[in-house]
């Protein structure tokens, strides 16, 4: 009889061709991965991983104090708020931006908080770098053919792994100054929107790397060519 169909790789049967694939799930994770990149930036970018609202004054002429605290951006609202009662709403849309942490904002006591605030943001730009390696690796994986992808999986689930790690610790630091550092000791500082697409980020980079592991581990040889075994090359000789 003709040679079965074997799902199982490295038998004697014809490569595994379904509809499920290490190079489809390669390349679908390749997308989850490049919107958790676009997330990683946008945390970078965007100052608003720490925020503080408040409500000060009474009747009509109660104002509310917006401040949002980035990596490298502090803003707030504080300077469009009038004592006038016919401006007693300020908007948070009136927000003025600064950089930050400034030289003038590490001196004394906090050198500390501004050590390791930008410990974060070296921390979030070198995920960057990791994580345009890994879009690297993915690509090469994924057009270079059977054997790159068979091979060069660990690299690529490593990488995407290291880029969590790094997004996470960063995210971890960011939680301790929040409960920790005099800076926030007022009620009313609260983890905002940067913070969260970084939480996102790392998340998503995980299920990535355990969605590869697992496509590498699990999914049988894609098809492809064989190299016919010495015992039936010698029977169909001649």
């Amino acid at each position: 009889m003709g040679r079965g169909f074997s799902l199982v790789p490295g038998g004697r049967g014809i490569n595994y061709t379904g509809m499920l694939t290490r190079s489809i799930v390669f390349s679908s994770v390749l997308f989850i991965f490049l919107a958790t990149t676009g997330m990683t930036i946008a945390a970078i970018i965007v100052p608003n991983w720490l925020s503080y609202d408040s409500v000060v004054g009474h009747g009509k002429h109660t104002s509310h104090i917006h401040k949002q605290l980035g990596l490298h951006k502090q803003c707030s609202n504080a300077a469009s708020i009038s004592p006038s009662p016919s401006h007693h709403h300020s908007s948070e849309n009136n927000i003025h931006c600064t950089p930050y942490p400034r030289y003038s904002d590490c001196h004394a006591e906090d050198r500390y908080f501004c050590s390791m605030w930008r410990s974060v943001g070296f921390l979030m730009s070198f995920a960057v770098v990791l994580e345009g390696m890994t879009i690297a690796a993915f690509v090469v994986l994924i057009l270079g053919g059977k054997q790159k992808r068979e091979q060069g999986w660990g690299f690529m689930a490593t990488m995407a792994a290291l880029a969590a790690l790094v997004q996470a610790v960063g995210m971890g630091i960011v939680i301790y100054l929040r409960d920790n550092d005099d800076k926030f000791s007022v009620p009313g500082w609260y983890l905002d929107k940067s913070w969260e697409m970084c939480t996102a980020s790392w998340t998503l980079q995980v299920l990535v790397a355990i969605a590869i592991t697992l496509a590498a581990l699990c999914l049988p040889s894609e098809g492809g060519y064989e190299l016919i075994p010495d015992s039936i090359q010698q029977e169909e000789e001649p």
